[in-house]
């Protein structure tokens, strides 16, 4: 059975974090541009201060998964969090506790940078990660999220 790893990205997989994103817009029906994001997130995961961290699920020297994820703060908990932005495995690399592997791991990154709350949302057509969301022990609160252009 090949090495499965779960590890921080690396400036050189930058073009498989961009194929990934792209299948996980596909997998919400979302539409997605490639153009200039390698470098927007490249800016934002390897400067001295990184906006954003990633965490990705390694095979072979393939990434077949990946996890983003950010310190924000509740003005309501008066307290930072983890926001989880992104969670996607590939199809094949579904069903095997990866994913869970991958939130697990959150969790300790989450620790060692003084949270202890983890925030996602999924569309609710998504029911295979719902279920696997309410495995793990997460809760939701029902809310919309908006957007609006600047």
């Amino acid at each position: 059975m090949p090495e499965i790893k779960i590890r921080f990205t690396k400036e050189e997989d930058i073009n498989q974090i961009i194929d990934l994103c792209e299948a996980h817009a596909n997998y919400e029906q979302c539409e997605y541009e490639k153009d200039g994001k390698a470098e927007r997130l490249s800016n934002s995961l390897f400067s001295d201060n990184p906006k954003l961290f990633c965490l990705v699920v390694e095979k072979e020297n393939q990434l077949i998964g990946y996890a983003t994820y950010m310190k924000q703060y509740s003005t309501w908990d008066a307290n930072e969090y983890i926001y989880m932005d992104c969670l996607f495995m590939n199809e094949n690399a579904r069903g095997h506790g990866l994913g869970e592997n991958l939130v697990r791991r959150i969790q300790e990154e989450g620790k060692k940078l003084n949270c202890n709350l983890i925030q996602w949302q999924t569309p609710d057509f998504n029911v295979r990660a719902i279920k696997f969301y309410r495995r793990i022990g997460a809760k939701s609160k029902e809310k919309e999220r908006f957007f609006l252009e600047i």
